[in-house]
């Protein structure tokens, strides 16, 4: 009883102590605070024993964040020196990379021991992976400012939870095409929080010898990809292809030359049945595995919608079981061969059910599923292949590729419950992925969702989501402005989920559509107040981060918010005087006068200044510049046109609004009767 009730004050105390100090995110295994501090100032780097270029690169990154938060520059060197040290110890084999067949938990290759008391510091582990991980804590670990700036006492104890904590992110297939340089930010990002493999999707987006008219103005070079995997191995993030090898392949089939290989002309999947289709995959799957050395490969498989009718045609004997697992046993093999681990999605693994019992052996399923719903969703994709004792590993989502702004509330509780089925089921790791199929996506927005699961798959305990976005800041922004930045994604986020109540989670489709569709008027009258808290909650999230703006936190950290939440108000604003106008028309008499419809329409709906359409005229106008610029700052020109035409529609919209509406009050003669305010603002009520 004595002992039990001395672990209860001691772990009392230590709660008590860490809520003074500034947040880790993950959240290490084990954390035990002292009362004392050591200064940064006059610390000097080290190693324990001869280091490796890895360590060199941890070291070099550790010295490189210190002068970022404090502006003090600590030497590095591999020779003992006066003063006290941070001494970097790594006690076996570099291990940079997870491989096939690793193991979390206390031991691991990727835990580590970081220690901080008057006499210096320690962070000592068995790989380079260990060392650079807790790097990254060490960091986290500063407080104060510029020479005042300090190292709690502290010892932690810290390994992940799981072995795989991946991030698949879509660089270019469904929508925008990141910059080889932003595929090497989201890298550092997802460093940042402990991520180990880096899923680079691609259904035609990279280039293949022999293949010159496959997407020639939208893919990464073999060189660019080279760089992008050297770039993550020195972060220790293990880039591995995530692939198409049987749907998503439009852009391969839309060509005529490869038209033929698809089950239906200028479909998305291929037809398995016909032999020149294995003589390709032969040769994707020997260029990509010649390209990545990375020991797995994601060859998708997923949402092959067309396979039923795809056997229907044929009028063979063939099931869709056997023609989907005839080619996923050779694209596996293919890989096998070349000693790759092959993942592949589960969703038709689980649609159609006699595929389970006969998949390839050592294959990995990766059952999918991105809604916050009750565990038995999750279970009803993880259960048959636990029955099956096929290994999996899970793939959350973040929920922005249809939004304005990410739904954070339906990410962080996806991946929470997902990971939590996951854990029961025995799952190897988690990949999280964030696609960007609305090619309106603005990708940076995503990045707290990034860190959520990165976090979260590294951590034994689920992540506070009530106090994530305040740790979040405080790990990535200024600490004057941190504080400003977490209110900003706290009002994002709402407003983001307001406006889905009002008009469907496919937020970014209703900012371009029509509002005055009789059944959306219908539809956004109930929704008036809020449309109107949209718009407040936008608003605030303005407000907050041009603060932080003046806090020193810098406008590419902060431009993409900005946009979502200037978005965000304008779509509540659409819709509102949209409902203003008709409530104005229905207002008029059925046969008003001219100056009666001249005094209900000049002031505050077309004139061409201080009017609700010149409102909603100039905030596309004037939002559409940085959105471009916020688009080139992240994405290659690939597809920025259609996105702008968006917009340009948009005003267009509008403008012929205005001018319908002016034409119409000028020609509109005493005592006729009026159409409704849809007809003329469309023009049918001249045709």
């Amino acid at each position: 009883m004595k002992r039990c009730l001395l672990l209860a004050l001691l772990a009392s105390c230590s709660a008590s102590w860490a809520a003074e100090h500034r947040p880790l995110l993950p959240e290490p295994q084990s954390v035990h605070y002292g009362e004392g501090q050591l200064a940064v100032g006059g610390l000097n780097i080290q190693f324990k024993a001869q280091p490796s270029e890895e360590d060199r690169f941890a070291a070099g990154a550790l010295s490189a964040g210190i002068a970022g938060q404090t502006g003090l520059h600590l030497s590095v060197g591999t020779s003992p020196t006066a003063g006290k040290r941070i001494l970097l110890d790594r006690t076996a084999g570099v291990d940079a990379l997870p491989v096939p067949g690793e193991k979390p938990g206390p031991d691991s290759r990727e835990a580590y021991h970081l220690t901080v008391n008057a006499t210096g510091i320690e962070v000592s582990g068995k790989s380079s992976a260990a060392i650079y991980y807790g790097v990254q804590t060490l960091l986290q670990l500063i407080e104060g400012a510029g020479k005042t700036a300090f190292f709690p006492d502290v010892e932690i104890h810290d390994w992940p939870s799981l072995a795989y904590r991946g991030t698949l992110v879509d660089v270019g297939s469904e929508g925008p095409m990141s910059t080889e340089s932003e595929v090497e930010q989201q890298l550092d990002f997802l460093a940042k929080w402990k991520g180990n493999q880096f899923y680079l999707y691609s259904e035609a987006g990279i280039e293949l010898d022999g293949y010159p008219l496959l997407n020639p103005n939208a893919r990464f070079s073999k060189d660019q990809i080279r760089h992008i995997i050297a770039y993550g191995r020195a972060r220790h993030v293990d880039v591995v292809p995530a692939v198409e090898l049987y749907g998503h392949l439009h852009d391969l089939f839309r060509i005529e030359k490869y038209s033929d290989l698809a089950d239906f002309p200028h479909g998305g999947e291929f037809n398995p049945a016909n032999p020149k289709v294995k003589a390709l995959l032969d040769d994707w799957i020997s260029q990509l595995a010649e390209l990545f050395p990375s020991p797995f490969a994601l060859v998708g498989f997923d949402e092959t919608w067309t396979i039923q009718k795809a056997v229907e045609k044929s009028g063979e004997s063939a099931t869709p079981v056997q023609l989907f697992i005839s080619q996923l046993t050779h694209v596996a093999k293919g890989f096998q061969q070349r000693n790759k681990t092959v993942l592949a999605y589960a969703d038709i693994m689980v649609k159609f059910p006699g595929i389970i019992p006969n998949l390839p052996p050592g294959l990995i399923a990766v059952p999918w599923y991105y809604d916050a719903s009750p565990d038995p969703e999750y279970r009803y994709w993880l259960d048959p292949l636990v029955a099956h004792h096929v290994p999996n590993i899970v793939a959350s989502g973040v929920s922005s590729w249809s939004e304005i702004a990410p739904d954070f509330d339906k990410t962080f509780t996806n991946i929470d419950t997902l990971l939590a089925a996951g854990r029961k089921a025995q799952t190897l790791g988690l990949i999280n992925t964030v696609w960007t199929d609305d090619n309106q996506v603005l990708l940076r927005m995503s990045w707290p969702g990034i860190a959520y699961g990165a976090a979260a798959a590294w951590q034994s305990r689920p992540i506070d989501q009530a106090t994530f976005f305040t740790s979040y800041a405080q790990a990535v922004y200024p600490p004057a402005a941190a504080n400003e930045m977490a209110q900003a994604l706290t009002s994002l986020n709402k407003a983001e989920v307001s406006l889905q109540k009002a008009v469907g989670v496919s937020t970014m489709a209703a900012v371009w559509k029509n509002p005055f569709a009789p059944a959306t008027l219908t539809a956004m009258n109930a929704q008036r107040e809020t449309l109107r808290t949209v718009r407040l909650e936008a608003e605030d999230t303005q407000e907050h981060l041009m603060r932080a703006l003046s806090l020193g936190v810098t406008q590419k950290s902060t431009e993409s918010f900005l946009i979502g939440a200037r978005l965000l108000d304008y779509a509540g604003m659409k819709y509102i005087y949209a409902l203003e106008l008709n409530d104005l028309w229905t207002t008029l008499p059925k046969s008003p006068t001219s100056k009666q419809l001249r005094e209900a329409l000049v002031v505050g709906i077309y004139n061409s200044c201080h009017s609700r359409l010149a409102d909603l005229m100039d905030a596309v106008t004037e939002l559409r510049g940085p959105y471009r610029e916020a688009w080139l700052s992240q994405y290659t020109t690939y597809r920025l046109g259609t996105a702008l035409g968006r917009w340009d529609a948009e005003y267009e919209y509008w403008r012929r609004a205005q001018a319908r509406l002016e034409n119409f009050a000028g020609s509109f003669q005493n005592g006729e009767p009026i159409p409704s305010s849809r007809e003329v603002i469309e023009g049918s009520h001249n045709e």
